[in-house]
């Protein structure tokens, strides 16, 4: 059986300013790619500030769960995110998904140089470099790598493995080692799988982490 990975829905605007939840599609593919079976789950509430508790029997369906990217989080993926961290269930954490967990963990945010971090355009925007006894560096088999960067906000201080960081000093990975798969980063691996293997790997990691 294929490993369902379930997505945490997030609010975006149409072409038309029409309201939606969205899974973005890169990321879709990424799992279809690695041997998953990509499932949205949105929440069960009209407000997003509000929490229907409800939304856990959908993540129990879910062999992972991944956190998506964005520019602000909500009072539901707070609740999810708690969940699943409670539940123990495989849970990759994506730009704002990994600002998430940190931020659950005692974390701050800050703004920061979006002229370095902020780069849409770029299929490398700068280097990162990976602690060696971390679950990345298990699946990449490197200490740095270059990656893609598209925000303008970084946690800072926050009660988790710190495992990435980028030359000027920005986190790039978190983790708890203490569970299955429990694993943050900041950049968008989902956009550079077509075009780096490393990204593919991480990808290919979590969904067989899922699938046992």
């Amino acid at each position: 059986m294929k490993p369902i990975i379930g997505i945490i829905m997030r609010p975006e605007l149409s072409g038309e300013s029409n309201k939606t939840m969205c899974i973005y599609d890169d990321l879709r593919v990424s799992i279809i790619n690695s041997g998953g079976i990509p499932l949205g789950i949105a929440p069960l509430n009209s407000d997003f500030n509000d929490f229907n508790k409800e939304i856990f029997s959908l993540i129990d369906q879910c062999d992972g769960i991944i956190f998506q990217g964005g520019d602000s989080f909500y009072k539901y993926e707070e609740e999810c995110l708690k969940y699943v961290y409670e539940k123990d269930i495989p849970t990759l954490g994506i730009c704002l998904g990994m600002q998430l967990m940190g931020y659950m963990f005692g974390g701050q945010m800050i703004n920061i140089d979006a002229s370095v971090h902020k780069c849409k355009c770029k299929k490398y925007a700068h280097t990162v470099f990976i602690k060696e006894n971390s679950k990345l560096y298990s699946i990449f088999k490197t200490d740095r790598m270059k990656v893609n960067s598209r925000h303008k906000e970084s946690i800072i201080n926050p009660n988790l493995d710190i495992t990435a960081i980028s030359a000027d000093g920005l986190i790039e990975a978190l983790e708890d080692k203490n569970k299955k798969f429990f694993v943050g980063v900041q950049w968008h691996p989902e956009s550079m799988t077509s075009y780096d293997i490393l990204e593919s790997r991480l990808f290919d990691y979590f969904v067989n982490i899922c699938r046992k």
